[in-house]
C-alpha cells in the first residue's frame, strides 16, 4: 500500500510539474517582446470572465476628511482634493492608488489647458478649482463639481474662462465619467487657448503594457530609460541607450508614435501585467462631438509615464490654425466629454491581454449609449433634445463617365459651425458631428446639439471639399430632410496625368525603411504604420545626396519613385538648402489653345514656400507661390497627414510645349530638416473646351 501510495505521490508531482512549466511557458511567451506565435494566438483571445471586484454596493460621499472629497461604490474608491479637484486617488480590487502616489498631490490626476493673451506666449495652467459642490447624490449615483470662477482681479496668470470640472459616479460601474463646461459671460478679456486635456499619470513600477488599437500595443520603457537616453533631433524624441531592459536598447521612444486620429481615438490605456493583480486602466471616448477640428485631427493617446490622456484641443498636427480664438467680451459655453475611465481586472490564470478586449467591448457599450442621459448640467443636452439630419450625397464630375452621377461611396459627412468649404478642419470652438456614408451615398447624423451649422463633406477618391449651400439649423427633436445633394469637385477639364490617390494622404507615396539604430520594433512588421518610425525624412538625402527627385510621368512609379515628403537637405556646411523636385511629361501634339489648369491637394506643410515653374529651370518669375504657410509639424511627428489643402493653378498654354515638358517644385524656405510639404495627388488637366 505504501509503494502504491508513493507512486501516486510520484504522480501527481510529476504533473503538477508539468503543469506549472506549461503554465510559465506560456506567461513567458505572452509577455515577450517579440512577438511568438504564442502571444500571436493570445492576443485573439476573447475575455469572457467579468472583471472581478468587490460585491456591487450603494454609491457613498465622504467629506468629513478636511480637504477631500472620497466617492466609492465597492468596486474603486476615487479621493479628491477639494476644492482644487485633482484626482489624488484611484482605489481598485485591493491597489490603494492606481494613480503614481510618489508624485505631488496636483500631478496625478488632473485638467489643464494651455493658453495665451493674444501675441503673447503660451502658458500652462492645471486648473485649481475654488469652490466644491455635490450636484446630486442617491444610492444609484453622485456627480461632483468643482468650480473656477475667472474675474479680472485674478489678473493675467489665469486663464479667462469659467471652469467647471465634473465627475459622475454610479452604481454598479467599474469606472467613472468625467466633463468640463467651459463658460466666458460677455466682460471677459481675450484670450486664445491651444489645448484642453485631462491627465492621468499611473503606477510606473505597475503598468507597463500599452495598447491602443488591436494591432498598436507592446511592453513599454520607463520614464527614467527616456531620462538617460540620447535626446534625438525632434525634442520629444529619445534613443533608448541605457534601459533598465535590454530589449529596449537601440529603439526610439517618441510620444508622437502613438498618436491617434480622432476617428480612431475611441479607447487607450494600460495594462498592469501582476501575476498578482493583472488589471487595466482605459480612457474612453464614446464621442468626438466635443474634439476639434474634425474627425482625422490627430492627437496624443498614452505614451511613457505611463500616462493617459484625453485630448479635447489641440495644435497637434496643425499648429495655430486651429487655436480657439475668443474676442474681448466674446460670451461662450460648450462641454468637453463626459469621458469614461474604465477600470478592469482578472485573476492571476487568465491572459492579462484579454483586459484589452474588455475595454473595447466596454467602448463599443458607451458609444452604444451616447449621449448620456445622467448628467446633471443644463449645460449637456441630454438625447431628448437633439436632432437629426439625413439625406444622400451624389458626384457629378463631367470628365468622368460622362457627368453621370455617382455615389458618394464612403463620403465623410458632417456638421459644423458655418464657414466656407473646408473651413471644418480648422475650426475648434464648436461641435462637430461626422458620419461616414454608405457605398450608394446614404448618411443619417444623429443626436446632433442645437443650433446652426454647415454640412460639409469630402468625398475620398476626388479632390477638394463640400458644402451644403445652406444654413442647418437644429431644434430639440427636430428631424431634417435634405433631398439628394449633388457634389462637384474641382474639376477645368479632362485629365492630362496625375500622381498619387486623393485621398487627403501622403501614405500611397514612397516611405521608406527605418535606420536600423532608430527604429521602435513595434512598427517592424506593420506596413500601414511605417511612416511612424522616426527619422525617414532624413533618408531623403540618402536617397539624392547631389540632385533632386525626378518623376517621369508614364515610366515613374507613385509608390517607388515619390518620396513621400518633400523636405530640406543638410549642405556640406551644415545649414539647410531648398529642394526642387521635377516632373517630367510629355505632349505628343500641340498644347490645345487656353489655360490648362494644375489640381495641387498638399496633405501636410510645415513652414513651408512652395514655388512652380514650368518649363523655366526655377529662373525667371515663378508661376505659381504659396508664400510661407503651414505649421503642422506632421513630418516629425510622424503623422503622414496635417491640413489638407488644395490650390488649383492656372497654366497658360504657351508656356507649354510639343514633346517635353517639365514642372518645378521647389520648397524654397529652408532652416531646419523638419520643414516641407506631404503632396497628396497631383492632376494637370487640359482647357476647359475639351471637356463637355
Amino acid at each position: 500500500m505504501k509503494k502504491m501510495d508513493e507512486i501516486r505521490k510520484r504522480v501527481f508531482l510529476l504533473w503538477w510539474f508539468g503543469i506549472t512549466v506549461k503554465f510559465c511557458f506560456l506567461l513567458v511567451a505572452c509577455f515577450s517582446h517579440d512577438e511568438t506565435p504564442v502571444r500571436r494566438e493570445l492576443k485573439g483571445i476573447t475575455n469572457t470572465s467579468k472583471p472581478r471586484g468587490p460585491t456591487i454596493s450603494a454609491v457613498k460621499l465622504n467629506t468629513e476628511d478636511h480637504g477631500q472629497v472620497v466617492i466609492e461604490n465597492g468596486i474603486l474608491q476615487i479621493t479628491l482634493s477639494s476644492p482644487e479637484g485633482y484626482i489624488l486617488g484611484i482605489s481598485y480590487d485591493g491597489i490603494d492608488n492606481v494613480l503614481e502616489s510618489r508624485n505631488e498631490a496636483p500631478d496625478r490626476g488632473y485638467f489643464d489647458v494651455v493658453w495665451n493673451k493674444p501675441g503673447k506666449n503660451s502658458t500652462f495652467q492645471r486648473i485649481h478649482g475654488t469652490e466644491f459642490s455635490v450636484v446630486s447624490l442617491d444610492d444609484n449615483q453622485a456627480e461632483i463639481s468643482f468650480v473656477r470662477t475667472w474675474s479680472p482681479s485674478l489678473g493675467g496668470e489665469n486663464v479667462p474662462i469659467n471652469i467647471d470640472q465634473r465627475y459622475i459616479l454610479r452604481r454598479g460601474d467599474s469606472g467613472f465619467y468625467s466633463y468640463t463646461i467651459f463658460e466666458r459671460p460677455e466682460g471677459f478679456a481675450a484670450v486664445e487657448v491651444d489645448q484642453i486635456r485631462n491627465v492621468f499619470k499611473l503606477q510606473e513600477e505597475r503598468f507597463v503594457y500599452m495598447a491602443i488599437s488591436d494591432t498598436r500595443q507592446r511592453y513599454m520603457p520607463s520614464m527614467k530609460d527616456r531620462e538617460t537616453g540620447q535626446p534625438l533631433a525632434y525634442p520629444e524624441a529619445v534613443l533608448l541607450t541605457n534601459p533598465s531592459n535590454e530589449d529596449f536598447r537601440g529603439e526610439v521612444d517618441d510620444k508622437y508614435q502613438y498618436s491617434c486620429e480622432n476617428k480612431e481615438n475611441r479607447v487607450h490605456g494600460w495594462i498592469s501585467v501582476n501575476a498578482e493583480a493583472p488589471m487595466g486602466f482605459w480612457v474612453i471616448t464614446p464621442s468626438n462631438e466635443f474634439r476639434n477640428a474634425g474627425p482625422i485631427k490627430q492627437d496624443l493617446t498614452s505614451h511613457v509615464g505611463p500616462f493617459s490622456l484625453s485630448m479635447f484641443v489641440s495644435t497637434h498636427y496643425a499648429g495655430k490654425e486651429v487655436t480657439m480664438e475668443f474676442q474681448e467680451g466674446e460670451p461662450y459655453k460648450k462641454v468637453f466629454g463626459p469621458i469614461f475611465v474604465y477600470l478592469n481586472s482578472v485573476s492571476n490564470s487568465e491572459n492579462p491581454l484579454t483586459l484589452w478586449t474588455d475595454a473595447v467591448q466596454q467602448m463599443s457599450k458607451e458609444v452604444k449609449r451616447w449621449p448620456y442621459d445622467f448628467p446633471q448640467s443644463q449645460a449637456y443636452i441630454p438625447p431628448s433634445q437633439r436632432g437629426t439630419v439625413f439625406g444622400r450625397l451624389l458626384v457629378q464630375d463631367w470628365y468622368i463617365r460622362g457627368g453621370r452621377f455617382q455615389n458618394a461611396d464612403s463620403a465623410y459627412i458632417g456638421l459644423a459651425l458655418p464657414g466656407a468649404a473646408g473651413s471644418w478642419q480648422r475650426e475648434s470652438k464648436g461641435y462637430q458631428f461626422w458620419t461616414q456614408a454608405s457605398k450608394e451615398g446614404y448618411f443619417v447624423i444623429k443626436n446632433v446639439v442645437p443650433g446652426d451649422y454647415n454640412l460639409f463633406a469630402w468625398v475620398p477618391g476626388f479632390i477638394g471639399d463640400y458644402r451644403y449651400n445652406a444654413t442647418i439649423t437644429i431644434t430639440p427633436g427636430r428631424v431634417i430632410k435634405l433631398d439628394s445633394l449633388v457634389y462637384n469637385p474641382p474639376r477645368s477639364g479632362s485629365t492630362v496625368w496625375e500622381i498619387g490617390v486623393p485621398d487627403r494622404s501622403a501614405a500611397e507615396f514612397f516611405i521608406p525603411d527605418p535606420y536600423p539604430t532608430l527604429m521602435n520594433k513595434l512598427y517592424n512588421e506593420q506596413p500601414k504604420d511605417k511612416f511612424r518610425q522616426y527619422g525617414l525624412w532624413e533618408h531623403y538625402a540618402d536617397l539624392y545626396p547631389n540632385s533632386d527627385l525626378v518623376y517621369t510621368v508614364g515610366v515613374s512609379s507613385y509608390d517607388q519613385d515619390w518620396f513621400y515628403a518633400h523636405v530640406t537637405r543638410l549642405s556640406g556646411n551644415k545649414t539647410y538648402e531648398a529642394t526642387t523636385w521635377q516632373i517630367r511629361f510629355n505632349l505628343q501634339n500641340d498644347p490645345f489653345k487656353g489655360s490648362y489648369t494644375l489640381q495641387l491637394a498638399l496633405a501636410a506643410a510645415a513652414n513651408s514656400d512652395l514655388k512652380i515653374w514650368i518649363n523655366g529651370g526655377g529662373n525667371g518669375p515663378a508661376l505659381f507661390e504659396t508664400g510661407k504657410f503651414g505649421g503642422d509639424s506632421a513630418i516629425p511627428r510622424h503623422g503622414i497627414h496635417g491640413l489638407y489643402w488644395l490650390f488649383s493653378i492656372g497654366v497658360p498654354s504657351d508656356v507649354l510645349v510639343k514633346g517635353n515638358n517639365i514642372i518645378y517644385l521647389q520648397q524654397s524656405f529652408a532652416i531646419n530638416p523638419f520643414q516641407g510639404v506631404m503632396y497628396d495627388y497631383i492632376r494637370l488637366e487640359r482647357p476647359p473646351t475639351l471637356g463637355t
